[in-house]
């Protein structure tokens, strides 16, 4: 699998607590029909650490059942325990994921040299190829560039995703390490930079609400159609202001509870978006969806 593109980290619809599968159908038919490059399974923004081993698997077994083989589904199987992250791995592998994306290990603060022997010990237990999720605000644990080097020797590394939004980060790594992994940003607000910088793509939260616009975003950049590029970005920005940082689920949702009809159920600790993020995420979507559905998406 070449990473690369546009690949959406995709929400996971709940319906009374239960995943709704219909609905992940849905999005995943809309996601494939609209362009995208791939789909990351129980991300963060998938609402993953909420997820049962069987919700898990569920949620990947639709995705890849619809996807049908026209775009790669990618399985986020992070953890901060290397074992389970392992078994995750697998779970994805024998599901039929194409790739698996796997955090720095959170919480724990393992330290470069924990990190190293993490890395290590999940290259050697699949085939899979692993994206590597660099996210230190998330995690608080950093990948560095020594540890980044060390890791270069193991095949089944093929890419890195750097969710940090600082694309100095990116453009002073070493030639070398640039040429051997594929660099894909985390971060939608920074995402043309990165591209321009040199990146080969994004994991995009933003992606699940306006796909098509995101990919052509990305497809611009990579042919270097820069004022195109430009205006894409333009007409993206007030949704990624209103969305944050962060690829928040309940925002997510809100939004396509307004574009697709999708419940905005969450799971605990996660709980509805403010009053005002709502305001603003109806706001940026009113152009696309017209002012009457906006505002009636404001009174659901």
């Amino acid at each position: 699998m070449r990473a690369g593109g546009a690949i959406t980290a995709l929400v996971t619809p709940f319906r009374k607590g239960e995943i709704d599968g219909a609905a992940l159908e849905d999005l995943v038919e809309w996601q494939v029909l609209s362009g995208v490059d791939g789909l990351a399974i129980c991300t963060a923004a998938g609402e993953g650490p909420s997820l049962s081993p069987q919700e898990r698997r569920m949620a990947l077994d639709i995705c890849i059942r619809t996807a049908a083989d026209r775009i790669p589904v990618i399985a986020a199987a992070g953890t901060n325990c290397t074992e389970s992250t392992i078994g995750l791995i697998r779970d994805a592998e024998e599901c039929g994921a194409r790739a698996v994306l796997v955090t720095v290990p959170y919480y724990s603060k393992p330290g470069q040299k924990g990190i190293l022997h993490h890395f290590r010990q999940v290259a050697a237990a699949s085939n899979l190829p692993i994206l590597i999720e660099n996210a230190p605000a998330r995690t608080a644990s950093d990948l560095t560039v020594e540890t980044l080097e060390r890791l270069a020797d193991l095949e089944t590394i093929v890419a890195i995703v750097d969710s940090s939004g600082d694309i100095a980060r990116f453009t002073s790594l070493p030639p070398a390490l640039r040429q051997r992994f594929r660099f894909l940003s985390g971060h939608d607000a920074t995402a043309l930079s990165f591209h321009l910088a040199g990146g080969d793509g994004i994991v995009s939260a933003a992606a699940n609400l306006l796909p098509r616009l995101v990919t052509s975003l990305q497809q611009a950049a990579y042919g270097r159609h820069i004022s195109a590029a430009l205006a894409l970005s333009d007409r993206l920005y007030p949704l990624l202001l209103a969305l944050g940082s962060e690829g928040d689920p309940a925002r997510l949702k809100f939004g396509l509870q307004a574009l697709r009809r999708i419940e905005p159920d969450l799971r605990l600790p996660l709980v509805p978006a403010e009053a005002e993020s709502r305001c603003a995420i109806a706001e940026a979507l009113a152009p696309l969806i017209g002012d009457s559905a906006a505002r009636m998406a404001l009174s659901l």
